[in-house]
């Protein structure tokens, strides 16, 4: 069974949907005579979304949408100098002799955990700085994470790209090249986007529940998620990035080194009965009730006097 990189024009076709599903989605768009990419385009809607569900829900999390905000400020652009140094070190021949091309992220090249490392240790350093809760803003930004890269894998199917090797399940996706010729493969962005999904409405519902007992809870559980779906979809890929000369593909390693991460981190403080008082949301929410009945008590004087007098 042979393997192939890309496709990067034809037709995509899915035979579980009939012969007749069969579609030539174009690269890119004009909007206003600007040329616009789709996959750009696409991204920028996950990251859209993800900034509206957040912001609807940031008070449950004890944050404000200025908060958000900020943060964001922060985590994009560290997010975005992760993904393509993640992508450089372990795909260095390309441009070991090419400086300069490491600047070229037009050019494509940016993977999605460098991104997500990138945007952790910015926000640990801007919670840092601002001396609040780390865990909740990771809680939070893991319902976010996980919008955006729904939404965002169906850029690598405008792109045709980050496809998995060739098949004959029922699940295929077909792709025909400039020549005619058909190849099927394992729609892998397909697989992931559905996994993630699957994954915010869990998480979604759980962090509704009230079940949430610690800041940072959120978060493990979604590394623990999306790493084990992670490793086993990046096994199919054909374009994987592998760690040096080792032969194995680093996202995959990192995935599964992830998932123990996170389900140990999530035993142990399993174990250990936390108090929810210490959420940053209820911590929050108890200093604005001890203002609220500060500020009552001048009140309550004022009235008790003048009772006091028309006695």
């Amino acid at each position: 069974m042979t393997t192939v990189q890309s496709v990067p024009d034809g037709t995509i076709t899915f035979p579980m949907f009939g012969d007749k599903f069969a579609i030539d989605p174009p690269s890119s768009f004009q909007l206003f005579g600007i040329p616009l990419y789709w996959y750009g385009f696409i991204i920028a809607v996950g990251f859209l979304l993800a900034y509206l569900y957040c912001s609807r829900r940031s008070k449950q999390f004890g944050l404000t949408q200025d908060n958000l905000i900020d943060m964001l400020l922060c985590a994009v652009p560290s997010a975005v100098v992760g993904a393509r140094l993640y992508y450089v070190i372990f795909n260095y021949s390309e441009f070991k002799d090419n400086f300069w091309g490491v600047f070229n992220i037009r050019g494509g090249g940016l993977a999605i955990y460098g991104g997500i490392i990138g945007a952790v240790i910015a926000v640990i350093i801007y919670c840092k700085v601002k001396k609040t809760s780390v865990g909740a803003y990771f809680d939070l930004g893991g319902l976010g994470l996980l919008i955006g890269q729904t939404v965002g894998r169906w850029g690598n199917f405008i792109n045709r790209e980050a496809f998995g090797r060739e098949t004959d399940i029922f699940c295929r996706m077909g792709l025909t090249d400039a020549s005619g010729k058909t190849i099927y493969v394992h729609p892998t962005f397909l697989y992931e986007s559905v996994w993630n999904l699957l994954g915010l409405l869990l998480l979604h519902l759980f962090s509704k529940s009230g079940k949430r007992r610690y800041d940072g809870q959120l978060f493990a559980m979604y590394v623990a998620w999306y790493g084990f779906g992670r490793m086993l979809i990046e096994g199919l890929r054909t374009d994987s990035l592998y760690l040096f000369d080792t032969g194995l593909r680093v996202s995959q390693v990192l995935a599964g080194a992830s998932v123990v991460i996170a389900l140990v981190f999530l035993a142990i403080n399993g174990s250990i009965l936390h108090d929810k008082n210490k959420m940053l949301v209820n911590i929050l929410a108890a200093t604005e009730s001890a203002k609220a009945e500060e500020n009552e008590k001048p009140l309550e004087k004022t009235e008790d006097n003048g009772s006091d007098e028309n006695k």
